[in-house]
């Protein structure tokens, strides 16, 4: 098996030579280990740095796109380029390198299609309190939504096959990590994780300016993974709480017609006929989205198909 370490890259000359320099080139169950820098359009010579520090393969994209879209890229570059396995890491080194023959174990030993790496969330001394209750916080909701029984759903350290790499589209701009793990599920993709080390602190994340930044955008990520991934329980959920309202609302407006003479209480009445008319109109968008949502795995079947037939004919040629 040839293995890929994909390592996303924005501005990272300062810390990429630690992060290369700590890289195995041998690892268990892998013929081959290469190293692919994705340049997410930065601004220093993150490029070249990759280059002296021994990087087999760059992807350059042209502008700054974030995070999830230079993921997908290296993903796509690697499996073109003939990746079995892919692990991804950051260029920060906050994962411990060594732990990579942990990830591709369950991989190789065809356990698993996705490995996720469990960081010690409690031992991480530059985690704030409030960090790390919401980091628990935030896996525990993806550990609902998803159905996959994952600790640390935002860990970036993570391997896939190549059949894993194929199927996951990531569509947010702001994460690959939780929609993965949804996908996964989706796609019957087994996901295991593997309890790993971190480093020492580096720099400050980049990913989020602040904690309630970091909270805004995983629960806007989640709402919009819930609502492209699970649309009918999504709606039929916020439907079914409207209605029920509604309906006790009507029920209390019987009891009160029937007890006091039907006099006044007509504003409770209204207010009942426009949360039941909310609830059945949601409902009725629960059905809708529920077939664009099958339209959407039927059109990812074909794409998984055409990107197979692609690899096949390169191989050919």
């Amino acid at each position: 098996m040839q293995l890929f370490i994909q390592i996303p890259c924005y501005n990272e000359a300062a810390t990429l030579p630690v992060t290369l320099a700590k890289i195995p080139r041998s690892v268990t169950g892998c013929r081959d280990v290469k190293v692919l820098i994705i340049d997410d359009g930065s601004t220093d010579n993150t490029i070249e740095v990759a280059r002296q520090n021994g990087a087999d393969h760059i992807v350059k994209m042209t502008s700054h796109q974030g995070l999830a879209r230079a993921f997908t890229m290296g993903m796509e570059a690697s499996v073109k380029l003939g990746a079995d396995i892919i692990v991804n890491t950051d260029a920060d080194n906050q994962y411990n390198a060594e732990d990579i023959n942990k990830l591709t174990a369950p991989i190789t030993q065809k356990h698993a299609d996705i490995v996720i790496g469990t960081r010690p969330i409690g031992q991480i001394q530059h985690f704030s309190f409030t960090k790390k209750l919401l980091q628990n916080i935030g896996s525990a909701i993806v550990r609902w939504i998803s159905g996959v029984n994952i600790l640390d759903a935002t860990s970036g350290f993570r391997a896939l096959n190549r059949e894993a790499a194929l199927k996951i589209n990531i569509f947010s701009k702001y994460t690959y990590t939780l929609e993965m793990l949804i996908q996964a599920k989706q796609k019957n993709l087994t996901v295991v994780s593997v309890p790993i080390r971190v480093n020492g602190y580096l720099r400050p994340s980049r990913l989020a300016k602040s904690t309630l930044s970091y909270v805004l955008n995983s629960l806007q990520t989640i709402i919009r993974i819930s609502v492209n991934y699970h649309p009918f329980r999504f709606f039929f959920s916020i439907g079914t709480f409207f209605a029920v309202i509604g309906s006790l609302m009507i029920i209390r407006f019987l009891w009160l017609f029937y007890h006091h003479s039907g006099n006044g209480h007509v504003q409770s009445l209204i207010a009942a006929s426009i949360l039941l008319g909310l609830g059945f109109q949601i409902i009725l968008t629960a059905f809708i989205t529920d077939v664009s949502a099958i339209n959407r795995r039927i059109m990812e079947d074909v794409q998984y198909r055409l990107k197979k037939d692609q690899l096949k004919d390169a191989s050919h040629e």
